[in-house]
């Protein structure tokens, strides 16, 4: 009578070169109300709250070919992930880390308030202070009268973006496909029209050489 459940996927936020006996996720409860009851995702209600701590469930890994880290160890890199996209982002700083490599890492991180929703604040901050992290901004919607996202801050840094496009950088988007990647998309966009002083067109022509040369990979949903 009804299908069966689909798998759900989340990505991995550790690095196996800094945790090689585990695996960290990093999973929301959904909830939401319908038909006048509250209700939750099935697999992260599950993983958040209903399962005893030392439970165990089935799992699979499914590997994504096109969304990693140059394999020039000192490439910089962007990173963009709002909410629970920071995931892959938290593995690729923690790998970076534990092997010493020397390109700058620059992530993009937003949520809705700065007090409840800065997810791995500490472990960013040391980040930073140790030079994993070359740069950190944040962009917290509900904090101020107006909302602000990461493509708000994206659009304040066009300038340095540029520069390190130029410079060969990686660009990585990881949540939301529905508006966040889209809203992020047009703005780098935005940054490189500026940046070369060109058309719409010819800035969609650089981005899909990104493409073309893997440095523009999104991993959205």
């Amino acid at each position: 009578m009804l299908q069966r459940l689909t798998p759900r996927m989340y990505s991995i936020a550790s690095s196996q070169a800094k945790h090689p006996d585990a695996v960290h996720t990093t999973v929301r409860v959904v909830r939401y109300h319908t038909h006048s009851r509250d209700r939750q995702g099935l697999c992260s209600g599950h993983l958040g709250e209903r399962a005893d701590e030392g439970s165990t469930m089935p799992i699979f890994l499914h590997a994504n070919a096109n969304f990693r880290l140059p394999e020039d160890t000192e490439t910089p890199v962007i990173m963009v992930g709002p909410g629970t996209g920071v995931a892959p982002f938290r593995s690729f700083l923690q790998h970076r880390q534990a092997h010493g490599h020397k390109g700058n890492n620059w992530l993009f991180f937003g949520e809705q308030r700065a007090s409840s929703d800065f997810l791995y604040k500490d472990e960013f901050g040391n980040m930073l202070k140790d030079g994993t992290l070359t740069r950190l901004d944040t962009a917290f919607s509900r904090d101020q009268t107006k909302k602000i996202y990461v493509q708000d801050r994206m659009r304040e840094n066009q300038k340095e973006l540029w520069a390190w496009l130029e410079r060969g950088a990686y660009f990585y988007v990881c949540g939301d496909a529905s508006r966040m990647a889209k809203d992020v998309e047009q703005t780098l966009l935005d940054t490189i029209a500026d940046g070369k002083d060109c058309s719409p067109e010819h800035a969609q022509e650089y981005l899909n050489d990104l493409k073309k040369q893997k440095r523009y990979q999104l991993d959205v949903y």
